[in-house]
């Protein structure tokens, strides 16, 4: 490559990511977002410093302490504690951690053997492809939380296995996307050029197709977050992903049903945490989309 065209190549990346910039910020709902998103991932890595307790400490003489602004609340107990004395407070902070964990390695996991089996199908063709994607099309058949459900009950109950299901239930939205992507890509004509020049079939598959099938990947991955948070939320309240005293949102959610009436704040507090982290991370993914692909801008 000549000296001129490195010095063109140099300003264009700032330039894309000016106007991948600009396209993103018109979309204020993806702002807010990103915002949320910041401020729980800033929350889960600061952990340790800004909760004031323990998550699993119990304060046998603060059972169910409603919040600082009710009649009874504690200041040592902001927003109250739960039926064993726990603070709901810092239980709320290391479940941040805990489903921003859950969603980074379910999407991680799902992206990679999702990838993998995409471009696979997509390259290999014939049987191969048939094989694949009948295997993804019989996990579709099936609704997504049952699945995960039946996996987890063949597993054991528990975090890790509740994280195995939900890959698993995820994992066909990836693979088709990744084939659906390869195969358009496969009949460009500078696949075909570096066919010519002696390319093999991995790099091929990985150095020319795969970077030109990112974006809608990247798409995937950020809306694929909420799911999986929501997802093993659901098997945490259904008493089959992490198990107490684990502070897993859904889980706080299954231990406080009996409460409802006398102790709001234990059903609302987590069931909010949830609402949130999803809303956000669907907001970006929206607006994400729309950055990258300007034809599907509403």
């Amino acid at each position: 490559m000549s000296e001129l065209s490195i010095q063109a190549a140099a300003p264009a990346i700032p330039g894309r990511l000016r106007l991948f910039w600009r396209s993103f910020a018109e979309n204020r709902g993806a702002v807010l977002g990103l915002g949320i998103m910041v401020v729980l991932i800033v929350v889960a890595a600061l952990a340790d410093v800004i909760a004031p307790h323990s998550p699993i400490e119990q304060f046998r003489s603060h059972f169910l302490t409603p919040p600082i602004w009710e009649a009874g609340g504690d200041p040592a107990f902001l927003l109250g504690t739960d039926d064993v004395g726990r603070d709901m407070l810092s239980r709320l902070i290391y479940g941040a951690r805990l489903s921003l964990i859950i969603g980074f390695s379910v999407a991680s996991l799902s992206l990679v053997a999702g990838t993998i089996l995409g471009l696979t199908a997509a390259f290999a063709g014939g049987m191969v492809d048939i094989v694949i994607m009948r295997v993804m099309d019989i996990l579709l058949v099936f609704p997504s939380l049952l699945l995960a459900i039946v996996i987890v009950a063949i597993l054991g109950p528990g975090l890790f296995n509740a994280m195995l299901a939900v890959v698993v239930v995820t994992l066909p939205g990836y693979t088709r996307l990744a084939r659906a992507s390869a195969l358009s890509e496969l009949a460009r004509d500078y696949v075909t050029a570096t066919r010519c020049a002696g390319a093999g079939s991995l790099r091929l598959m990985f150095d020319t197709v795969l970077p030109n099938c990112l974006a809608p990947l990247i798409v995937q991955v950020s809306l694929g977050f909420a799911t999986a948070i929501l997802d093993a939320a659901a098997l945490g309240f259904l008493g089959l992903g992490a198990q107490p005293p684990t502070p897993e949102w859904g889980t706080m959610l299954s231990g406080s049903l009996q409460y409802y009436q006398r102790a709001w704040w234990v059903l609302a507090f987590p069931g909010f945490a949830i609402l949130l982290t999803v809303m956000a991370f669907n907001l970006f993914g929206d607006g994400l989309r729309d950055a990258l692909d300007p034809k599907l801008k509403r």
